[in-house]
């Protein structure tokens, strides 16, 4: 992986009080609990249901419950998470499974059982109602089968839509279980309110991931709990940390010495090579072809032939800063096969990786820009797929740590060299104001910089070939 980040600087704190910003909710809340229900204090016995307040977000709810002693509730009662990517209609499911409880009604001291009071109004209004239809002469054998159904859909209609309801929610319960999904929900609302603030995919794809891993962990403390779980929950936290910390790299402001450092024409690479992966995580082998020359420069072929598995993909992309203080990173190198990653938009990652690998040298760095120009000069990409989805997502990769990648921060000159094609015509051309001319850099100058990053990843790959990825989908087959 390329950097390391910080969970400390941007992880949320512990959520330990329901509606941190809004005060006065809980306040009504517990008035309204002392007014029409009972909270939980000493006389509480095993069988009560005290009243819950939910305090509802994107991705689910925490249910609390209110102390007699008019204290903050030490954790949720109960932890509920919406299903990933929720529709509108299961989004109003989460909001009917926290609507307020109906008032019970006893039907008398010796009768045991309650009755909805909404059911007992029902069943008065269908009762007037059914008199005054047999009035007006409609058939007795229909208004009474009506009359003696109303109530009886009041009372277990909203039983049977709880159910239908809970089919797209998971609940937590449980003091360990709910305060460790506590902890994640904290980072995902982080996660969420960044999307409500800016529109970048990226952040968009942080809240879906978390989503998705609060989904999750929900399940497996439904089946186990938290010592059995520890495995999973520990990656789980972990990948919540990671993104939390990545929302954050945007609005991060750069340490003022790496802004002017990059204006420098002169000024190096200054590559970060993927650090050492995490030594509890088994991953699959991958075994690159041999060359006695990994990295080296080669002149890029039609994308036909035999498919070349040692080959790199080299893009520029919207520069981001690993670490504040950092040297911004507006380059990356990756190994074709993480294309086949399955977190990477499918079928255009595969589509693209076929492109890439067929009739190539071992070890062949290819830019981007060189496969814009073998595609008719971008003309035939909608055929292959979405390039700018798709380098979206390896960014996405190489910041959360699922591939191995060599990171740059090229100056300005040498990203806007390897944005162009390898034709004799393309050049980027500099004005010179003080001079008051041009000067323009062709062919040799980006042959100069694409030598340079092949000699940066000679020099990392013979210790450690470049880790794709798990869970790789399987290459296109054009025989199939």
């Amino acid at each position: 992986m390329t950097n390391t980040l910080n969970p400390t600087a941007t992880t949320a704190p512990h959520h330990r009080k329901p509606f941190p910003n809004d005060a006065g909710r809980w306040k009504a809340e517990h008035a309204r609990a002392l007014r029409l229900g009972h909270v939980r204090d000493g006389a509480c016995s095993d069988d009560c249901e005290p009243v819950l307040v939910y305090e509802r977000a994107r991705w689910g709810w925490l249910a609390w419950t209110i102390p007699g002693d008019g204290t903050f509730p030490d954790s949720p009662h109960h932890v509920g998470i919406l299903t990933p990517n929720a529709t509108r209609m299961q989004r109003l499911a989460l909001r009917w499974l926290t609507r307020r409880p109906a008032p019970r009604l006893a039907l008398a001291p010796h009768i045991p059982g309650t009755l909805r009071a909404w059911a007992a109004i029902t069943a008065l209004t269908a009762l007037a109602a059914g008199l005054l239809a047999m009035s007006r002469g409609v058939p007795w054998d229909v208004t009474l089968p009506a009359v003696l159904l109303a109530p009886l859909l009041a009372e277990h209609l909203p039983g049977q839509l709880d159910a239908r309801a809970r089919r797209h929610v998971r609940t937590v319960d449980g003091e360990a279980a709910v305060r460790y999904l506590q902890r994640l929900t904290t980072m995902q609302t982080v996660l969420d309110q960044a999307t409500t603030d800016s529109d970048r995919y990226e952040l968009r794809r942080s809240a879906e991931i978390g989503q998705h891993t609060l989904w999750e962990a929900a399940g497996l403390l439904e089946n186990q709990d938290t010592r059995a779980a520890s495995a999973g929950l520990i990656a789980r936290e972990r990948l919540m940390v990671q993104l939390a910390d990545q929302v954050a790299i945007p609005t991060r402001t750069p340490h003022p010495s790496a802004t002017v450092q990059d204006r420098e024409p002169g000024r190096r690479l200054g590559p970060y090579p993927p650090e050492p992966r995490p030594t509890t995580q088994q991953f699959p082998h991958h075994t690159p072809s041999t060359s006695p020359r990994k990295g080296s420069l080669l002149m890029p072929q039609p994308a036909t032939g035999v498919r070349t598995t040692d080959v790199y993909l080299l893009f520029a992309h919207e520069a981001y800063y690993p670490h504040s203080g950092s040297q911004e990173i507006n380059t990356t190198v990756v190994a074709a096969d993480t294309l086949l990653h399955p977190q990477v938009q499918q079928p255009d990652g595969a589509r693209i990786h076929d492109h890439l690998t067929r009739g190539r040298q071992s070890g062949t760095v290819v830019p981007l820009a060189t496969l814009t120009h073998e595609l008719n000069g971008g003309a035939n990409w909608p055929d292959v797929g979405d390039f700018a989805r798709v380098t979206t997502d390896l960014v996405t990769l190489v910041q959360r740590q699922l591939c191995d990648a060599l990171s740059l921060g090229l100056p300005e000159l040498a990203r806007a060299l390897i944005c162009i094609g390898p034709g004799a015509h393309q050049e980027v051309r500099t004005f010179d104001a003080a001079a008051g001319n041009f000067t323009a850099y062709g062919q040799d100058a980006r042959a100069e910089v694409l030598a340079e990053v092949s000699r940066l990843l000679t020099a990392i790959t013979p210790e450690r070939p470049f880790w794709p990825g798990e869970g790789l989908l399987p290459p296109l087959n054009r025989n199939a």
